[in-house]
Parts: structure tokens; C-alpha cells; sequence
């Protein structure tokens, strides 16, 4: 039996994830806080996510462990959300990495979210995974400590892959969608100075890369999940009009979205900070993008 492990599988991604892979293993298993059942062909299992229980007899026929869980970071940055934003990624790593090693079969891939965040604010700078600079800040403290959680566990006959996930744009979820609403209601111009980079991926561009690096043994280590082509803020924003049809857009300074992410409950790190990274490992690997502009990307999707 060929088994998928996702962990975290219930959020957006995860059950992008589940849908995408239906066809492609022959049973997929969700790790899941709430109840065990099966539904949408897929069997949930209860998990907590920080201690080993009867969920860990999975792995021992296992292919694939996908893990994308974490408490969202789409809230106000209060010392108890980031103790749950981090402990929540950190746990859920480290348990699954003791669940690997115990067990007398392992997975022979594990892949985990990570994030492009990690990288330092930038502007011209473009960051592959060779050369790119580390940041500093709660988010980039979040994903050091992530991707080294996963990569303490000793698993040898596992590989591993830290997927560095730029914003991944889609239809029914994700950061697409208030930015159009936005735009929808007369709030599409830039957003701070407008010439922060956007680094962004295609849902389904995300999808079949983490088909690619399943399937190419070579890959491994850190790996940038992002569209080859980044663009600024201003950018993007022309962009979203332009498919909506919107000529104007009323422009959202620094001062405003502080504003308006307090009284929505999140923080605008997500519109001001310059994400400017390129997917050097998979391009040089052979995959191939479907969406490599955004504005092939926003017409298939808006």
C-alpha cells in the first residue's frame, strides 16, 4: 500500500494537498486534532501534535510525510500567540521526527513546511538557497527554530526537504483573496512605499513541485517553493486591477493598514515585508513552472 502521512492536513494547504495526491497513492492519511473518521476518501486520525500516541503505528507503512502543521500567524503577534505560533511548529516537528525514528519502516521522503520569511528583508537582493541572507524578527525566530527541529531528529533512511513556501496565490483561500476584495471596494492601489518584492507560487505550481521533489531523489535540504519571477507590491497591486477591470485603486500607506490590521486582527508583515526569492534548486533540478508571471497566475485565478 502506497500511504501519504499529512500532518496539519485540515487547512487550506493540507487539504489542497489531499485533493492533489488523491489519484496519486492509495490511501492518505490526515493527522487531525479532532475526531478519527473517514470522509473525502481520506482517513483522519487523532493527533495532538506534541505526544507520541497510537497515531505513530501509521509510519510503519508509510512513503510520503508531509507536514504542514502550525498555528496560523494570521493574528496579532501577543506573546500568547507566539508561544502558540512557534511551540505549535516546533512540537508537531519534533514528535514526528521521534515517530520516524521508532519506526521499522520509515517514510522514505519527509517533507515540512518552512517559510520564505526566513530571509531577511529585500529589495534588490534576490535569495536562492545558496545565498540568501537570514533575517531577523519574530517570523524569521519562528522558521529558525522550525527548520531546526527538523533537522535534530536523526532519521537516515528518510529524506528530508525544508519546502521555504512564498505566498501561495489560489482561488479559495490563502492571501489572494482579502487583497482582491480589497481591490473590489476601491482599496487597490499600493500598499506601504509599493516597492517591497512579492515572492509568490501558484497553487498549483505549489502542488506539483512538492509532486517534483517526491519523485527526484536528488533533491534535498532547503528548498524555495516560489514563482521564478518576483514583483513589487505596485506591481501586483496594477496587476489585480487590471484583471478585475478596476482603473483606480485608492493607495494604503503605512500608517493606514497598521490601522486597519488591528482592528481586523493581524499584523501587516504580510503586505511590508520584501520577500525577493527565487527557486534556484528547482529550476536547476528541471521543474517547470505553469504560471511564471503573475499575471498568467491572477488570470487563471481571479
Amino acid at each position: 500500500m502506497k500511504k501519504l502521512i499529512i500532518a496539519g492536513g485540515s487547512g487550506f494547504l493540507g487539504k489542497e494537498i489531499a485533493t492533489y495526491f488523491a489519484s496519486k497513492f492509495t490511501a492518505i492519511v490526515i493527522l487531525t486534532r479532532g475526531a478519527t473518521e473517514t470522509k473525502n476518501g481520506c482517513r483522519y486520525v487523532t493527533w495532538d501534535g506534541k505526544t507520541l500516541g497510537p497515531w505513530k503505528e501509521e509510519f510503519a507503512s508509510c512513503e510520503v510525510l508531509i507536514n504542514m502543521a502550525g498555528r496560523s500567524v494570521d493574528c496579532r503577534y501577543t506573546p500568547k500567540n507566539k508561544k502558540l505560533i512557534l511551540d505549535s511548529r516546533v512540537a508537531a516537528t519534533r514528535i514526528l521526527g521521534d515517530a520516524i525514528a521508532q519506526s521499522p519502516c520509515p517514510p522514505k521522503v519527509w517533507i515540512n513546511s518552512s517559510t520564505a520569511t526566513i530571509y531577511r528583508h529585500a529589495l534588490t537582493q534576490q535569495m536562492t538557497e545558496e545565498t540568501g541572507e537570514i533575517g531577523t524578527g519574530f517570523s524569521v525566530a519562528v522558521a529558525k527554530a522550525w527548520e531546526e527541529a527538523f533537522y535534530e531528529s536523526t532519521t537516515p533512511n528518510t529524506r528530508k526537504v525544508a519546502l521555504r513556501t512564498s505566498i501561495v496565490l489560489a482561488t479559495h483561500g490563502g492571501a489572494l483573496v482579502p487583497i482582491v476584495k480589497l481591490a473590489k471596494i476601491g482599496f487597490g492601489g499600493t500598499q506601504g512605499k509599493g516597492n517591497q518584492q512579492f515572492s509568490w507560487i501558484h497553487c498549483a505550481d505549489f502542488l506539483e513541485s512538492i509532486n517534483f521533489i517526491i519523485e527526484n531523489d536528488n533533491l534535498t535540504g532547503v528548498v524555495n517553493c516560489v514563482a521564478p519571477e518576483t514583483v513589487t507590491n505596485a506591481i501586483l497591486m496594477k496587476s489585480i486591477r487590471k484583471q478585475l477591470n478596476i482603473p483606480f485603486g485608492i493607495p494604503l500607506p503605512k500608517f493606514l493598514l497598521e490601522i486597519g490590521a488591528k482592528i481586523i486582527q493581524t499584523e501587516t508583515e504580510l503586505i511590508l515585508k520584501s520577500r525577493n526569492v527565487l527557486p534556484q534548486k528547482l529550476t536547476d533540478a528541471g521543474f517547470k513552472f505553469k504560471y511564471t508571471t503573475i499575471e498568467s497566475a491572477l488570470k487563471d485565478l481571479i
